[in-house]
């Protein structure tokens, strides 16, 4: 091919690979896959220029089904694997593709500095609250009290908010989305175009081990009253007849009726640049406050990979090039006879 041959453009259906599917049937992840496809082919991604890398659990056999390259790679250890390929080749787009148990548990340490740094990757979490391929037990984000193999008596263990541990540990891009609501692609292309760490929680339907764990956000009876559509600049109001919204009173948010003297001026507004209300945010549980939907927080900063560039730049302006050879001989040698 020519270099000057124009590339085809790319439908969301030469993202699928060849690799048969081995989810169970009806589970979230494949409303996931499907979303994750078109907006490939929404933004133009090439194949060659696109990678996966994902660690152990049902999530992670996501990099089989992109006909792009990809890892799979070890328990916990993805976002060092993905941060070793940004770092190496910034011009790649790379996804990192993990669950609930496989990032906030043995991957807690690795999931937390890749976020801190800034590094330009997109993190997908796909939480169902259950660890799925090993069959059933509790994870980190399951509920006080949940009884699975592993806790017949009742989870003891509160669980963790991956909103508020991706804010805190300053991801520059947080965001929340259900795998079944046709504005998850609209989510994952504002994290692809966002420069720097790029957080989704993905609410994901395991239809096998924890069926309708997130009822109360995809129910058709139930998502408008329980969840919250953030839009920045707009008032925070929900319900299916638009007739509830989000009041500050004091520093702490309360569910108000709109009428009988409020009015969407009452309201909180949405703003992304601020990372107090962010996190205010992600602390909002059903079934006492609606769960907040989009994106929580986002800002510009400097991302990990152009920085560590800059740095080996100043070195090589300051020492010359170098070679490997140079580096073996360098400081302290010694023969082995």
């Amino acid at each position: 091919m020519s270099p000057d041959t124009e590339l085809p453009i790319l439908k969301p259906t030469d993202f699928a690979s060849d690799q048969d599917i081995r989810w169970c049937p009806g589970c979230g992840d494949y409303a996931i896959l499907n979303q994750m496809k078109k907006v490939c082919a929404k933004l133009g991604a090439t194949k060659e220029n696109t990678v996966f890398v994902s660690g152990i659990g049902c999530s992670s056999r996501f990099p089989y089904y992109m006909d792009t390259y990809g890892f799979h790679t070890i328990h916990g250890r993805a976002p060092a694997i993905a941060t070793g390929v940004k770092v190496a080749n910034p011009d790649l787009d790379v996804w990192l593709v993990t669950g609930d148990g496989d990032g906030l548990s043995i991957g807690g340490n690795h999931l937390i500095h890749a976020l801190r740094r800034n590094i330009n990757v997109k993190l997908l979490l796909f939480n169902n609250r259950i660890y799925g391929l090993t069959k059933g037990q509790y994870s980190p984000t399951s509920e006080e009290g949940k009884k699975t193999k592993s806790s017949p008596l009742g989870s003891v263990d509160m669980p963790i908010s991956p909103i508020s541990m991706a804010v805190a540990a300053e991801a520059s891009f947080v965001a929340r989305a259900v795998d079944v609501d046709k504005r998850l692609g609209d989510i994952l292309t504002e994290a692809a175009k966002h420069q720097g760490s790029a957080f989704v929680e993905i609410y994901q339907d395991c239809n096998v081990f924890n069926h309708f764990a997130f009822k109360h956000a995809t129910a058709k009876d139930m998502k408008d009253d329980c969840t919250l559509w953030l839009e920045h600049g707009k008032p925070m109001i929900f319900g299916k007849d638009r007739d509830k919204g989000i009041r500050l009173t004091g520093n702490k948010p309360e569910v108000v009726e709109l009428g009988s003297g409020i009015s969407e001026d009452d309201l909180l507004f949405h703003d992304v640049h601020d990372e107090a209300q962010a996190f205010m945010l992600s602390r909002m549980k059903h079934p006492r406050f609606p769960e907040p939907m989009g994106v929580f927080y986002q800002i510009e900063d400097d991302v990990y990979e152009n920085l560590v560039a800059a740095q080996v730049q100043q070195a090589r302006d300051q020492r010359g090039e170098g070679t490997l050879q140079q580096l073996f001989e360098s400081g302290d040698t010694y023969t082995v006879e």
